[in-house]
Formats: C-alpha cells, structure tokens, sequence
C-alpha cells in the first residue's frame, strides 16, 4: 500500500508548490490534512499537528512563527487546494477564527466553519459538509481544540435532504 510521506510546500512566489514523495508500506494510507495558521494560532497550529502525526499528514501553509503576519496570505493558498479538489479538509486558525473564514469562504467550492464547541463541529460536517474547520485559537484550550477537531475529522456527511440544502449553498440569485 501506499503513502503519502515528506510533503513541503513553497508558497514564497505567486504559485503554491506541493511536492511529495510515495513509499511502500503496509499500514492504512493516512488522511491529508491542509492547515494553516497566522501568529495568534501558531502554537496551536503546531500542537495539533503534533497530536494529530500519527493519523494524518499534514501539508502546513505556515506561517512558520509567531511573528506578526497577514492571515489571507496563508489562507488563500489552502482555500484554493480545497476548491480544486487536490486537498479534501483543512484547518485554519487565528485569534478569533472569524477571518480566516471569511477567508477561505470566498472560493465556491470551500465551506469553512467556525466552531468552539465540539457538538458544532460535528453538525458543520454532518448537516453542512464542511471541508474546512476554523478554530479561534485565543477562545479555545488546547485540550478542547483536540476534541473539535477529532468531532470534525470523524463525522460523515449525513447527505438526504442536507445535500439539498448544500447544493443551495452555492446557487447565487440574480434577482
């Protein structure tokens, strides 16, 4: 079986670069996980990445520090892998999660979803299919940023008559 192992990105131009190598192995392919963070979610950023190893790969968007940074910059770049279809699920954070969702909700194909609490982030992905969780890095604990995302990384779309309302999501009127 394969896996997807060594993945780095290059976002310093105007292209994001993905480039990976595969190897052989017996265990279960892990799950990719798009993230990314600006300063005020660094740190948390970092930690779920830590817990979350043995189960996911991870392509990190950065920021790579705590330095002051502008958020879309590093949003920007794993909303477009989202909307493409090259990455199924992300996660983005920053002080309050707000911008970074506002962010990543302006491509078609992303539905980003600002959650606190656990029971939130599993109806995000039971009733709306949500492929990218936000989480507000300076409301939250760690231990509880774990148990969210775990809720939002192992609930199933329940599809019927949400997947309507999905659809909806997406029409624009022109009226």
């Amino acid at each position: 079986m394969e896996i997807i192992t060594g993945i780095t990105v290059d976002n310093t131009g105007s292209d994001i670069e993905i480039s990976h190598k595969t190897i052989l192995a017996t265990d279960e392919i892990r799950k990719i996980i798009g993230i990314a963070s600006d300063h005020a979610g660094y740190e948390l950023k970092e930690y779920l990445k830590q817990q979350l190893s043995g189960e996911y790969e991870f392509i990190d968007f950065g920021t790579t520090s705590t330095d002051s940074v502008d958020y879309p910059d590093f949003i920007h770049p794993l909303a477009a892998k989202i909307n493409s279809g090259e990455l199924s699920q992300g996660i983005i954070i920053c002080g309050s999660g707000n911008g970074v969702s506002m962010t990543a909700n302006k491509y078609p194909n992303v539905r980003a979803a600002l959650c606190w609490e656990v029971e939130l982030a599993s109806l995000a992905r039971e009733h709306n299919n949500a492929n990218i969780l936000s989480l507000p890095a300076r409301f939250i604990s760690k231990e509880l940023a774990m148990n969210i995302v775990n809720a939002f990384l192992s609930t199933d779309f329940a599809g019927g008559r949400h997947q309507r309302r999905v659809e909806k999501i997406n029409q624009i009127s022109n009226e």
